[in-house]
């Protein structure tokens, strides 16, 4: 098969496609054998706590961290073995926005050579007047007068920052974007109108999107797809609908019951899941599946036998209580108390 080039994936393949993805840093098994894949133009959503390898796994994939196994192949062409100098020539298919806008923009540069920096990196900056073009083109698109380009970082506020990154991050017109918790260090005020930007942007250029975070609301708007990570494995997959509508891990079913509503009404009367308070350790994960020591309705074969990815419906789930027609236990039936906390 002939390589794949950034300016020509194959047709109908996934921009993106993780095998049995293996991250370690010393003992802790940050990321312990992801696999999924995006298709182009979709929304994949990637949840969990904090701590359960999402971020590991977004580095991996733009190669900021080279992974210690597994495969990572974006738009066809697997880059785990490329050399640095190889991997340039991939850069453009896959860009990222940082959770924090202030930390992940030098601070020393204007905004107009922080967008153009991909170009010149990629050697694809043209001269001057062009230059100056694409980044006031790009600015606007994102919502900032062009005027901005002249300023630096320390003069804009968190919101404007956030759209800066984007800006740059989009310069280059890559496949897949991956969005790293890019509203959690932003204001509440301003979170929504971040996510809009990316909605927007998403349909009107149509990339691909790796959208790391564990706020379920913004998946809930943003996502086409989720995968559902815990303690550096993926434990369930599916579209937006029908995670949200038959989540059928317990972990996704704690999550989900969890996550705030806007009604206070139905905030009061939800039922409040409460998981174990064995917080197991990166370091030495429990045996058999990861969240049995957490899990309400575990029976003994969950402490001793690794749980399959396997299909199930139009998703995949790893759980030995979940049957082959996505019939199983849900958590948010067991006794639990009901409420808000006190």
């Amino acid at each position: 098969m002939t390589a794949a080039t950034p300016d020509a994936p194959p047709a109908g393949a996934p921009v993106l496609e993780l095998e049995d993805l293996v991250m370690h840093f010393g003992p802790v098994r940050a990321v312990d054998g992801v696999s999924m894949s995006i298709a182009p133009g979709r929304v994949t959503a990637l949840v969990g706590e904090s701590g359960s390898g999402k971020s590991t796994v977004g580095r991996c994939v733009v190669r900021l961290l080279s992974p210690t196994s597994g495969t990572v192949r974006l738009a066809g062409t697997d880059v785990t073995t490329l050399s640095r100098r190889a991997m340039r020539a991939h850069r453009r298919d896959v860009s990222i926005v940082f959770q924090d806008p202030a930390g992940s923009i030098d601070p020393r540069m204007l905004v107009g050579d922080v967008v153009a920096e991909p170009l010149r990196l990629q050697g694809r900056a043209g001269n001057r007047a062009d230059r100056t073009r694409r980044v006031a083109e790009q600015l606007e698109r994102v919502g900032l007068n062009s005027s901005v380009a002249q300023r630096y970082p320390h003069e804009l506020s968190g919101g404007q920052r956030q759209r800066v990154s984007i800006a740059r991050a989009l310069v280059s017109e890559p496949h897949l974007l991956v969005a790293d918790e890019p509203t959690s260090a932003l204001d509440v005020s301003v979170q929504a109108s971040v996510l809009n930007l990316l909605a927007d942007l998403q349909r009107d250029i149509g990339f691909a999107c790796l959208f790391i975070t564990h706020d379920l609301s913004a998946v809930e708007y943003l996502a086409d797809d989720i995968a559902v990570m815990y303690l550096g494995q993926v434990v369930e997959t599916g579209t937006r609908e029908e995670v949200f509508a038959h989540p059928r891990h317990p972990y996704t079913q704690a999550l989900l019951a969890a996550a705030p509503v806007a009604d206070p009404v139905r905030q009061r009367e939800r039922v409040r899941v409460l998981l174990g308070d064995d917080l197991p350790s990166a370091i030495d994960p429990p045996s058999g599946c990861r969240f049995h020591t957490r899990c309400p309705v575990a029976v003994e074969r969950c402490a001793t036998v690794v749980p399959a990815l396997r299909r199930v419906g139009g998703g995949t789930v790893a759980c030995h209580l979940v049957e082959d027609d996505g019939t199983g236990p849900d958590v948010r039936d067991q006794p639990h108390e009901t409420g808000d906390p006190a």
